[in-house]
């Protein structure tokens, strides 16, 4: 029973020294993860830097809650996006440098709240739709010039063609909501559209933070989606492209679109520059933030080993005084003193070894919560990431009054979450340990118990 205590007890103090290390690993993935995503979404954005984005400043605010210093908006949730009359893009399309104006209306149905708490501590409600109507526009010059955001990754049928009307291209999340397939039916508010092909991914219909998709998104004609959603002659937006990514000529262009009454002008150069920012500073302090907790790691590490090893030394030390008498034995017949030790040092590498996989099952189980408990440290990054594309959530790092850079977010990143995993070669690096402290543990006991003289181990009580 006492070996069985003394295993446990070293376990935990094994799973500590592996579950450490394992959330430093973590943390770091984290990191780099968070970087490789960001270069692909910079990518992404300066694939588009000739893009100005137009939207309607005058409706009401959107609501939300939470605390200040974030503002979520769900285009189009429920009838309540900022809509505006689509005859603007007659007046955009005059203005010097700009080559194609691409109205779209985004309208959700089916609307439900959603409650999500953020890293921050933020606790969020916001309106989800079960599903969001895009209509696009589908002229043959826009689509031959890749200006209207159609769906990529066609999965099944065909994508939206030119002068497509009565149709709808799904996402796979709207096939199990609608219960059809492709060249089946949905109606959609007293409309049947046929449904001529399938796109995306199936996932969480829930936004979260700094992370949204389309995959409750089904694609049609402008022209439909403005009949079947009584917004007739509405947009929720406009696409605007300028002849160049020039810094002059887009900030001339979006100043000038800006001065429309009610419009406002937001250049993906802008964007990008405000991304870039935030970037930085959340790296910055995520490096910040890693540092220390390696410091902490480094020493609780240390105590870890030191509290290991003298567990060894104090339970070998009184196994050697609890076995004088069968030392002397040994002694009396024959056992040399390099035997003795041996036998000594022998059981407390056992004793440890077997307290290193106990360890290792502990922190098999306990990894992630063991290092959030023992780093407090760890990046408050971790499962978060950054993405581009034309979602429908856009983030401000303003107040409640929406003033201040706004950053969009949106498009499934394929991140994903970061947690401590024991790696295998973590598992041999304790067991190695685990050998090596024991050793170094039993050492001064076995020394001890090698230096016994019979005749006096005959006379212990």
């Amino acid at each position: 029973m006492r070996a069985l205590l003394v295993v446990i007890a070293l376990g935990f103090s094994m799973a500590i020294m592996i579950s450490v290390p394992a959330g430093i690993v973590a943390n770091q993935e984290a990191t780099q993860k968070l970087s490789a995503n960001y270069n692909k979404t910079v990518s992404q954005f300066e694939q588009q830097l000739t893009l100005i984005t137009c939207t309607n400043s005058s409706s009401s605010s959107p609501s939300y809650s939470g605390g200040s210093g974030m503002r979520f908006y769900i285009g189009g949730a429920g009838g309540q996006g900022n809509y505006m009359n689509e005859s603007v893009a007659d007046a955009i399309d005059s203005i010097p440098g700009v080559v194609a104006v691409v109205p779209i209306l985004s309208v959700g149905e089916g609307v439900t709240p959603h409650t999500v708490t953020t890293p921050f501590g933020q606790t969020v409600t916001f309106n989800v739709s079960a599903y969001t109507i895009e209509g696009v526009p589908l002229n043959s010059s826009l689509i031959a010039d890749n200006y209207v955001p159609l769906p990529a990754n066609i999965t099944e049928g065909r994508n939206l063609q030119t002068n497509d009307t009565g149709v709808v291209v799904l996402s796979l999340n709207n096939t199990g909501y609608f219960g059809v397939g492709i060249g089946g039916e949905v109606n959609i508010n007293g409309t049947n559209f046929k449904v001529v092909g399938v796109h995306g991914e199936s996932g969480s219909s829930v936004y979260a933070l700094g992370q949204a998709s389309d995959v409750t998104t089904l694609y049609m004609n402008i022209t439909d989606a403005q009949r079947v959603s009584g917004l007739t002659g509405e947009i929720s937006k406009l696409d605007v492209y300028a002849e160049n990514s020039s810094a002059t000529l887009l900030n001339t262009v979006a100043t000038e679109i800006s001065s429309i009454p009610g419009i406002t002008a937001t250049t993906e150069l802008s964007i990008l520059q405000n991304f870039q920012s935030v970037y930085n500073t959340t790296l910055a302090a995520d490096e910040s933030a890693i540092s220390q907790t390696q410091t902490v790691a480094f020493q609780e590490i240390a105590v870890s080993v030191a509290a290991t090893s003298l567990i060894v030394l104090f339970v070998m030390l009184y196994t050697v005084r609890e076995r004088t008498k069968e030392i002397g034995t040994l002694k009396a017949i024959g056992f040399s003193n390099w035997n003795v030790m041996s036998q000594f040092i022998l059981e407390g590498v056992l004793l440890s070894l077997a307290a290193g996989i106990v360890g290792i099952g502990i922190g098999s189980v306990a990894a992630p919560p063991l290092s959030g408990f023992l780093l407090p440290h760890m990046s408050s990054l971790l499962g978060n990431t950054f993405s581009r594309s034309s979602g429908p959530i856009f983030i401000s790092p303003s107040g409640a009054g929406g003033s201040g850079p706004v950053i969009r977010a949106g498009g499934a990143s394929g991140v994903g979450s970061v947690t401590a995993v024991l790696s295998p070669e973590l598992m041999l690096l304790v067991l190695g340990g685990a050998i090596v402290l024991g050793a170094l543990g039993s050492l001064y006991p076995a020394w001890r118990a090698s230096r016994t003289r019979p005749a006096e181990a005959m006379r212990y009580e």
